[in-house]
């Protein structure tokens, strides 16, 4: 750590007692560094968690920046790099593993073999399903967090997390992004799958106690 950069236990001082020993030690990997995905990335790290392993083919567009964690000076950067200096700005020693790289069924496990969960942070139906199952299929014990409506704006009281066995599904289960996305109601689900996470990682340690 460089002169003059805070020290993790100051940062984090303000956490719920007792969870950021635990969180520093998890590792929690995220498909997708769109709406969701950044989102998700930047609260994991402000929760404390203290590894990330991160995945987009994606470059930042002008259209990203109404919902997305970017800025305008990112336009045309890989979201990977982009995403990964305001990460480290948040927490210097965050562990960050990137990779600028189309995820598919043959690679998404060898990527995301450490982590303790998966976040899908997919834009396409299609897409989120190949990974619920994939996923499923190489790692039955570890959860995945995935999103499913979050598009239009409002009806806050309808989104809601559900649970099948390891898939937890954030999201309203109904809107589809033809209705337009909204920053607040995106950044609202993309909270929600955060703190699924953190629960989820917080729970599993002080059960194995």
């Amino acid at each position: 750590m460089r002169e003059g950069q805070p020290k993790t236990s100051q940062i984090f001082q303000r956490n719920v007692p007792g969870t950021t020993d635990i969180l520093l030690n998890k590792t929690v990997a995220i498909a997708g560094l769109g709406g969701l995905g950044s989102n998700v990335a930047v609260s994991l790290v402000r929760c404390g968690v203290g590894k990330l392993i991160v995945a987009d083919h994606d470059v930042v567009e002008l259209s990203n920046l109404n919902r997305q964690f970017y800025f305008l000076k990112d336009v045309g950067k890989k979201k990977t790099d982009a995403i990964a200096g305001y990460l480290k700005k948040i927490n210097p020693e965050l562990i960050l593993d990137t990779h600028w790289i189309i995820l598919n069924q043959t690679n998404v496990c060898d990527i995301f073999k450490e982590a303790d969960l998966l976040i899908e942070a997919f834009d396409k139906a299609e897409e989120k399903a190949w990974l619920i199952e994939t996923w499923c299929g190489c790692f039955a014990d570890r959860p995945i967090i995935v999103a499913s409506g979050l598009a239009g704006y409002g009806k806050t009281d309808l989104l809601r997390v559900e649970r099948s066995g390891n898939i937890f599904i954030c999201g309203d289960g109904k809107s589809d992004s033809s209705m337009g996305l909204n920053a607040a109601r995106v950044a609202v689900v993309a909270n929600m799958q955060a703190n699924v996470a953190v629960e989820i990682l917080i729970s599993q340690e002080l059960n194995q106690k």
